[in-house]
């Protein structure tokens, strides 16, 4: 910011040397300077409105030192056109190789994003599902927030984490985290082994980090969350690292599944002796909504330093549809943040749906031929 004032700086001294007796000190050279330096430091509009200050300070000092007619004023509005137009065009180029850039990175943070955070699918198993991520970083499409669901042979299984730190680290062990959830859940019948596996993942890469010197996640750590939804029955089984605990909106009330023995986040078991066994469960019963989230919708304040408050707001929009409730949730935190997140913000969305009228149709269908024919071969 500082630089971008000197070219202004430089015409108002020059200004002021010629309107006083200093005014013999030759300043011609000086503020022709004015739009290239401009062009360093500027865009096209800020180059030409350094140009109209410079060609301004010239009019006005050849005016008053009575200076018009004589070869150097000509000489110096000569220069000055010439600087202008090389340091304007300079800088259109300048801005285009940057905004070039800029879309560049946007279309490989896109893809990152998509190979990394992708949406999970509105339809896994016995849940209606739906997702959000906001950056907190302006112009940033991931972070250190996670998220999935994957529909397996033992459920749904979906999985919401909030890494500590910011930059390409975090992004780094958001990502050591996902893919030992998205290999384990495939394979793991326990839900406390696939927790487990995430934390094992995320400490061999800490170790492999720290030997080879480079910037990984030896000092941090993820808070997470893991639930299962099975098509069998109407709970949820919940493993808990640290976490916020989801919120249930059921019968109109919302609760937090607040886990029977907290646990510390993965990358510290050193601090604990003891793993949990299973995993807590809970209710989940059709036509209930869960919500799992990161602490940077809870822990979003507004100008009077006040936390959103989430679960008012899953009462107030029970009636929404998933991808409607997710939109309202965007908007009300941009409203009470005022557009500035302080967090990154990862969320899911899953609504208990009740049995397939389709499948139950079907099966008393096949269970009235089962008795017919059960009937024809007795009669016969």
């Amino acid at each position: 910011m500082l630089a971008q004032c000197v070219p202004f700086v430089i015409a108002l001294l020059v200004l002021a040397i010629e309107l006083t007796p200093a005014h013999f000190i030759y300043t011609g050279p000086v503020l022709v300077a004015t739009p290239a330096l401009a062009a360093v430091t500027m865009g096209p509009v800020g180059t030409l409105a350094a140009v109209l200050l410079a060609v301004g300070v010239s009019i006005t000092t050849a005016t008053y030192n009575q200076a018009w007619g004589s070869q150097q004023v000509y000489t110096n509005f000569f220069a000055l056109f010439l600087v202008s137009v090389a340091g304007f065009t300079t800088s259109r180029a300048a801005r285009t190789r940057q905004e070039n850039e800029l879309n560049r990175i946007r279309r490989i943070a896109t893809a990152a994003q998509e190979v990394l955070l992708r949406p999970v699918p509105d339809r896994l198993g016995p849940v209606r599902a739906a997702s959000l991520y906001l950056a907190a970083e302006k112009g940033a499409q991931i972070g250190g927030d996670l998220y999935d669901a994957v529909q397996t042979r033992y459920g749904v299984r979906m999985i919401v984490g909030d890494v500590r730190g910011k930059g390409l680290p975090a992004v780094r062990a958001a990502a050591v985290v996902l893919g030992a959830f998205r290999e384990a859940v495939h394979y793991e019948d326990d839900l406390v082994e696939v927790m487990n596996h995430c934390g094992e993942a995320l400490r061999r890469d800490a170790a492999v980090a720290g030997a080879s010197g480079g910037d990984g996640v030896t000092e941090g750590f993820v808070t997470a969350v893991v639930v299962q939804v099975r098509d069998d029955g109407p709970t949820a089984e919940v493993v808990n690292r640290g976490h916020p605990p989801p919120l249930l909106l059921s019968h109109g009330r919302v609760s937090a599944l607040t886990p029977a023995s907290p646990m510390p986040p993965l990358g510290l078991e050193e601090f604990i002796t003891d793993l949990p066994e299973k995993a807590d469960s809970y209710p989940f019963a059709p036509g209930d909504r869960m919500l799992l989230h990161t602490d940077g919708v809870i822990e979003a304040r507004d100008r009077d330093n006040a936390f959103f408050a989430l679960p008012e707001a899953m009462e107030a929009l029970r009636d929404c549809t998933g991808p409607e409730f997710l939109e309202s949730l965007h908007r009300g935190l941009v409203r009470h943040t005022q557009g500035s997140l302080a967090d990154d913000v990862a969320v899911i969305l899953v609504d208990r749906l009740d049995a397939e009228p389709a499948e139950g149709a079907a099966a008393a269908e096949g269970a009235a031929a089962g008795k017919d024919a059960g009937v024809a071969r007795f009669s016969g």
